[in-house]
């Protein structure tokens, strides 16, 4: 659909949002148990999604992809339905009323040469497209200085893609999508 314009014109239709249906079809049972709870090396990352004013995002989905712990990439089907075995290195949640989202997993061995690192798509009302960013480990510290996204990215914003450790396997990482602290986004 266009607008007219004073002319008789037709001019740009501006971009319209509907939704977010992100509650219908995507969000499944399974989708943040990455990994069984019994896995030995299985941890729990929790946070929450904040808009500009700081205020929670309560029908976001968030989608994670990873390596697995020696760094390999899975390359076989099952993200979906998994039989209780298999690490597929893909998640999703939705987020709760307070904005927040978890997901069961494992920490990612280093691939390529970088810092382990998990791939996070956010989904949220306002975004035509999702938008990409990086969760880092507060233990690689190391890495990170020989992590070539991490070198591209500003000093004082690279503390907006590193998780906070909560304990012994868990793990916190709020997305703020602008504002102060805003996450840094990435552009593909």
């Amino acid at each position: 659909m266009t607008t007219a314009s004073h002319e008789g014109v037709p001019g740009p239709t501006p971009s319209q949002t509907v939704g977010p249906f992100y509650g219908y079809a995507l969000p499944y049972e399974t989708g943040p148990k990455v990994v069984p709870g019994w896995h030995p090396g299985a941890i729990e990352i929790r946070g929450r999604v904040l808009d500009g004013a700081g205020d929670p995002v309560p029908d976001a989905l968030l989608e994670i992809w990873h390596a697995d712990e020696d760094g390999e990439v899975p390359r076989r089907p099952g993200g979906i339905v998994r039989d209780g075995h298999d690490f597929s290195g893909f998640g999703r949640c939705g987020t709760d009323p307070d904005g927040a989202y978890w997901f069961r997993t494992v920490k990612p061995g280093a691939a390529a040469g970088g810092a382990p690192y998990i791939a996070v798509l956010v989904f949220a009302r306002g975004l035509l497209k999702p938008v990409f960013t990086r969760l880092y480990f507060p233990e690689d510290e190391a890495a990170h200085a020989a992590d070539p996204l991490l070198g591209a990215v500003p000093a004082e914003r690279r503390a907006t893609l590193v998780a906070a450790r909560e304990g012994e396997r868990r793990y916190r990482f709020d997305v703020r999508l602008q504002g102060e602290g805003e996450t840094v986004f990435l552009g593909f």
